[in-house]
């Protein structure tokens, strides 16, 4: 399980940045407009809808000796250090096409590592609450290098007074650099793919549509792809909220914030997988959202000079979305379960892709619905700018409320989710009485 996880460090060492500061740097930093960069985000996700359901449907057919998921995710790490590469420092004067160009780039490496990556942890276990284990595991290796992004600028703040936007993107792009090989590889090398697990004979859009028949698969999705996007609105609104709310007398001490957050979120994930074990995972992660929604408001009463009163909410935010990690990535490998039960085969990689384009397409659209708020309301970003206070209270009610509806409707949609313990366990049964005939028919073959 560590070694598995492992690999998630320098995975949201990258991620949490692009969710955070890429907004900030290339509208602040580097001059290009709100609208377009909310723009750029979104329609770099349509090239996901080829490849991450292809890579999905290549993955669960590929066989080599090393396995069927391990070639796919060794193949990721050059286009993905490229992407990051050109993303994280870019030269000067570049424009929207640039953006545009290495986005796509830097998403096809990571589909080619987070979608065999994901759907191996579903071959790792068929216990119901192993599983929560090692997504836990994962969601906590995720968690330190997310806490990682935070520590290097903070470190860099304290001890050397260097700061800002463009210099954190610019250590974490080179501290991600550097950690994917390394992290990656040992995961890799580390972590075995059980021969039980075989490539199904299923056709590509057939399986699509098996897939979407799986009622309590899309249910999760949606309850998913909701909280996912209510998360995605706050987290680029973060450094904008700092640097024209509460107007900070020092830069860069947003840092202090993502820290925090980053720690309450460590702090938060071994609770909720404990509550679910008590009421359930799908009861749990309810609990999670209602939580979150209840501690957002606070942000509206905060203004110029409140920078520490800041501290309370976030902590409480970040508890609460421990939750959003550890829960509904152990409930794929259940509703996997009901899908095996009911086809005799495994598609795991076909749900893992599905997975994985709608938790791209909701940063995306989070963070599309975030810098279209500023902009409609006439939000200047670029740094040392005055706004009218018509402006600021859009980026308040962005913050602060705007994420609410998106939980409050995950909530609903969660709510009479049918895959409990019993029902898992009863799919295993099916599951494992199907193997045995179907090994004893081989022996008899033989």
């Amino acid at each position: 399980m560590f070694f598995y996880g492992v690999a998630d460090i320098p995975v949201m060492l990258a991620l949490i940045p692009m969710a955070i500061w890429l907004s900030r740097f290339y509208t602040g930093d580097m001059g290009l407009g709100l609208s377009a960069v909310a723009n750029i985000i979104l329609f770099a996700r349509f090239f996901d809808l080829i490849t991450d359901p292809l890579v999905g449907y290549l993955s669960d057919k590929t066989t080599s000796r090393w396995g069927r998921r391990k070639p796919w995710i060794l193949a990721s790490l050059p286009i993905l250090m490229i992407g990051i590469y050109k993303i994280y420092l870019p030269p000067e004067g570049i424009g929207i096409w640039y953006l545009f160009t290495w986005m796509m780039v830097m998403w096809l490496g990571w589909t080619m590592l987070m979608i065999p990556y994901y759907a191996w942890a579903a071959e790792l276990s068929t216990d119901y609450d192993e599983r929560t284990k090692i997504t836990g595991w994962r969601s906590v290796m995720g968690s330190v290098g997310g806490i990682s992004a935070q520590l290097i600028p903070l470190i860099a703040l304290v001890f050397f007074q260097f700061g800002g936007t463009a210099n954190v993107m610019t250590m974490l792009g080179v501290a991600s650099f550097i950690l994917i090989p390394i992290c990656v590889g040992l995961t890799l090398m580390k972590v075995p793919e059980f021969p039980e697990a075989k490539a199904p004979a299923v056709p590509f859009w057939p399986g699509l549509k098996l897939m979407w028949s799986n009622g309590p698969f899309r249910r999760l999705l949606l309850g998913f792809v909701l909280g996912s996007t209510g998360l995605a609105v706050v987290l680029p609104l973060y450094v904008f909220f700092v640097d024209f709310v509460l107007q900070p007398e020092m830069d860069g001490v947003v840092v202090y914030m993502l820290v925090i957050s980053s720690v309450s979120g460590l702090i938060g994930i071994p609770f909720w997988v404990w509550l679910s074990k008590h009421i359930g995972k799908h009861r749990a992660w309810i609990s999670g959202f209602l939580f979150v929604a209840l501690a957002n408001p606070y942000f509206l009463f905060l203004g110029p000079g409140d920078f520490w009163l800041m501290a309370p909410g976030i902590f409480l935010i970040g508890f609460g979305t421990g939750a959003f990690g550890a829960l509904p990535n152990s409930m794929k490998a259940d509703v996997i379960d009901l899908d095996t039960a009911r086809s005799g085969k495994n598609r795991a990689a076909f749900f893992f892709s599905a997975w994985s384009l709608v938790t791209k397409a909701a940063s995306s659209i989070g963070s599309w619905v975030a810098l279209q708020s500023l902009a409609l309301f006439g939000f200047n970003a670029l740094n040392g700018a005055e706004n009218t206070p018509e402006a600021l209270l859009g980026l308040r009610l962005t913050y602060a409320i705007v994420p609410i509806f998106f939980y409050l409707a995950a909530v609903a949609v969660i709510w009479n989710y049918p895959i409990t313990k019993e029902r898992q366990e009863r799919i295993r049964i099916a599951i494992d009485k199907r193997q045995v005939r179907r090994d004893a028919a081989a022996q008899l073959a033989e």
